[in-house]
């Protein structure tokens, strides 16, 4: 949808319809737009592209109710990544090298920062880049977006703490920085393939 146009869109299905709307916040956009050089934005442009279809924009948007547990960092991560691939058409410069520097960084604090609830806006404060850079040159690295590759670091300390300590799944998941032993478990299920009950007793000693 244009903004500021009014757009009329009808369905036809002969069962329940589900739908995921997706609204991107202006400043996200405008940072995107400054940070790749672009006088402004063309949303007749952007809505052309995405009317043809745009893989990456519906793998993300499909992604977004199955991570609604992961809170802000999962969301600020999207609507930060599908601000830069929209407003660049999917044509994103390379990454310069020092930059790398940043990512090494945002690692550490993620490492540090496991068990806290830390947002991705905090991350890319610290390491001196906008939330759209951030995330721009942390996937051109990593190959990850930073919540994947946060998740997937607190899967591994739980994986550890399941096969290594006694402790409960709800201490676990309090130590993993998940919000509770649900979140732990659904998380752990897309990672790992199992729950953590059962991951603990195949690896038991």
């Amino acid at each position: 949808m244009v903004p500021g146009q009014s757009t009329v869109r009808s369905y036809a299905a002969t069962s329940a319809l589900s739908t995921v709307q997706v609204h991107i916040r202006r400043t996200d956009i405008e940072q995107a737009v400054h940070g790749l050089r672009k006088r402004g934005p063309d949303f007749e442009a952007v809505s052309a592209g995405l009317a043809a279809g745009d893989p990456v924009v519906e793998h993300i948007i499909r992604s977004l109710p199955a991570n609604r547990e992961a809170g802000d960092v999962y969301a600020e991560s999207a609507a930060a990544f599908l601000a830069v691939h929209l407003m660049s058409g999917g044509r994103i410069p390379p990454v310069p090298g020092h930059e790398h520097a940043a990512v090494r960084k945002g690692i550490a604090i993620m490492q540090d920062r496991l068990a806290e609830p830390i947002t991705l806006a905090e991350i890319a404060a610290e390491v001196h880049l906008s939330v759209y850079h951030f995330v721009r040159v942390f996937r051109d690295v990593t190959g990850l977006t930073p919540y994947r590759y946060l998740t997937r670091l607190r899967i591994e300390l739980g994986q550890r703490l399941l096969s290594g300590t006694n402790l409960t799944i709800e201490q676990i998941a309090q130590r993993c920085g998940f919000a509770g032993s649900s979140a732990l478990s659904s998380a752990f299920l897309r990672q790992v393939g199992v729950r953590p009950t059962a991951y603990r007793k195949a690896t038991a000693g």
